[in-house]
């Protein structure tokens, strides 16, 4: 009977293993997807959204505020030369996910420490 239950227990240990390595793979491969995502908006808002001038910096800015201006764009009730052309690309869950990770960054861009 003992044997039993250790063997159940160690088949449920097992397969807890493997949905938690499946479920960061799942998460690494989005993590991946939202970051090509954020890449197409480096070549006027900067790398990781920190702007060089110019254009507006991304990164930290709230995501309700990122969401709104994306979907004012979309629907044409914000008027830029590129940013209505291209906001018609992404879903709302993909305008989401871009937001959310602009937001997560910090306002100000980190700078870089020298190493020896």
């Amino acid at each position: 009977m003992s044997h039993s239950i250790i063997r159940k227990s160690s088949w449920m240990m097992a397969g807890l293993l493997v949905s938690l390595l499946c479920s960061t793979g799942i998460a690494s491969a989005q993590s991946l997807q939202v970051k090509q995502w954020v890449a197409s908006c480096s070549a006027c808002h900067g790398t990781d959204g920190y702007s060089e001038g110019g254009m507006a910096s991304l990164a930290g800015q709230k995501k309700a505020d990122l969401i709104e201006k994306m979907n004012d764009y979309k629907s044409g009730k914000r008027v830029a030369s590129i940013m209505h052309q291209l906001s018609k690309g992404y879903s709302a869950e993909q305008i989401e996910q871009i937001a959310e990770y602009f937001a997560s960054l910090p306002h100000e861009k980190p700078v870089a420490t020298k190493t020896k």
